[in-house]
């Protein structure tokens, strides 16, 4: 544990442990996406005989310890991306852990953690995976699904793609700029903002959770995307009662 400075914060391996126990009573196994400029840990269903597959990608874990202490490791504490891929009940799942989570690194590069964690390079990452996944697998389509920062990836990667169904967010910050203004942050000037995608994600059937007493991703965030639309009909959305950012994710009834 990070106590020695008066943080009491699970060890990267605590925080892998942690993943493996809710993973335990599921069918999923571990395995390791190798693309041009990241190695992505993930989670992943047997494949074999699937046409569409449920991707998840994971929220941006520990970024940092205070704010102005950046994380050395930034997998999650409380993996909800992980949690929300195995309420699934689809046999084609797959769970996508972000640069650096659950690799172990000496160390790894805190930049794709902070301004660059929207980058080109991660995005083109993620879509270097659902490219092998769709050749190996001979797959038609994909659900992309993020929580919070992995719902900028989410949205970002379907921009780039002609292949996604349906894309889901979970507390997902769709506007980068509105989001550090509102928390008087550095700008992810190195980062792409889903928000300045609109153009490509018009006719691309979405559904977003918000929480509804989520402070740090709040509805604002969401509105701030969603006016830049000019034709809204692909887009639903829904307030969930009593979630903030991190609690009440796991409870699948309120995605009924």
């Amino acid at each position: 544990m990070l106590s020695g400075c008066g943080y009491d914060i699970p060890s990267p391996q605590q925080r892998e442990t942690n993943a493996e126990k809710l993973v335990s009573h599921k069918n999923f196994k571990k395995k390791i996406f190798h693309t041009d400029k990241f190695d992505i840990f993930s989670y992943t269903t047997d494949l074999q005989n699937c046409k569409k597959v449920d991707v998840y990608i994971e929220g941006d874990g520990l970024s940092w310890i205070t704010s102005n202490i950046i994380s050395t490791n930034p997998t999650p504490i409380n993996p909800i991306g992980l949690k929300l891929a195995l309420q699934d009940k689809s046999r084609c799942v797959v769970y996508l852990a972000r640069p650096y989570q659950y690799i172990k690194y000496t160390k790894g590069d805190s930049k794709y953690w902070t301004g660059y964690r929207f980058s080109k390079e991660v995005i083109n990452s993620y879509n270097e995976i659902l490219n092998s996944l769709k050749s190996t697998y001979n797959l038609s389509s994909f659900n992309l699904y993020g929580y919070s920062g992995g719902g900028a990836i989410a949205t970002l990667i379907t921009a780039f793609r002609d292949d996604v169904n349906l894309l889901t967010t979970y507390a997902g910050n769709l506007n980068t700029d509105y989001w550090c203004k509102l928390h008087y942050l550095t700008p992810l000037s190195h980062s792409l903002n889903p928000a300045d995608f609109v153009n490509q994600l018009e006719k691309q059937n979405q559904l977003h959770y918000i929480g509804e007493k989520d402070t740090n991703i709040d509805k604002g965030v969401f509105f701030s995307y969603y006016k830049k639309f000019k034709d809204k009909s692909h887009i639903k959305y829904k307030i969930l009662k009593g979630c903030t950012h991190t609690y009440g994710w796991d409870n699948p009834t309120q995605f009924q």
